[in-house]
């Protein structure tokens, strides 16, 4: 693959709801839109042969909105998992999960479980739902994970960056490259607080719904400009895997 070409994006979708307000819409309906635009940019990411996407989809935090705004959210999630197996099969796209699954709704952990289930075979790109996620809970887990499986208690175990690295929700998955972030914001917002140590950020002034695949095409234009150098010199190496 080209190296100037990333092999994990990331997306931070946000706007949703102002681009429904700007419209005189509810919140809801630019949800519903927000998923519509999710749909068009994963085609776009395996169109384009980018191994990996994650898609912040819903956060730890989001539990705080308005009751009604997170069932419609659930809602549109169930919907989508259930709906779509043709696309990820047509597209030959793997569904993975990011986060927390014992708080999800039980309908929903299921769904989503099934269709990792059902599309685990799949080669294409490998759409990751970062659902119930929050970067710090994914490290929690992690640490708590390594406990529970290293003697640390008699000297023989340390953490290291390897051990943490091994506990993720994906340890397999390779670091972002690039994480775009829509509606202008300039937040990382508790997403892949680990793996994004050396990502690159693009910031774009569209609202989430409005997010093109030539905007898209932009961003990795970007990207593909940039110089890399990982606290090292012009260009260094990437980090040690």
């Amino acid at each position: 693959m080209d190296t100037r070409s990333p092999a994990h994006v990331g997306i931070i979708m946000d706007g949703n709801g102002r681009w429904a307000q700007s419209r005189g819409q509810s919140r809801p309906q630019g949800h519903l839109e927000g998923l519509k635009a999710a749909k068009r940019i994963v085609k776009a990411a395996s169109d384009r042969g980018i191994p990996y996407l994650t898609l912040y989809t819903f956060s730890t935090e989001n539990w705080k909105r308005d009751v009604e705004e997170v069932s419609f959210i659930m809602a549109l999630v169930r919907r989508y998992l259930r709906a779509e197996l043709d696309f990820y099969r047509e597209n030959g796209i793997r569904i993975r999960h990011a986060g927390d699954p014992s708080r999800l709704p039980q309908d929903i952990a299921e769904e989503l479980q099934r269709a990792c289930e059902d599309t685990r075979d799949f080669k294409g790109t490998q759409v990751v739902l970062a659902l119930n996620y929050g970067g710090r809970d994914e490290i929690v887990r992690a640490a708590n994970r390594a406990l529970a499986g290293a003697p640390f208690a008699d000297g023989g175990a340390r953490f290291t960056e390897a051990l943490i690295r091994s506990c993720l929700d994906n340890p397999d998955v390779p670091d972002p490259d690039l994480i775009i972030r829509t509606a202008g914001e300039f937040r990382i917002s508790n997403f892949l607080l680990w793996e994004a140590a050396y990502a690159e950020y693009y910031i774009s002034d569209k609202f989430w719904p409005d997010f093109s695949d030539g905007d898209l095409e932009t961003a990795l234009d970007r990207y593909a400009a940039r110089d890399r150098r990982y606290g090292g010199l012009r260009g260094g190496k990437g980090p040690a895997a």
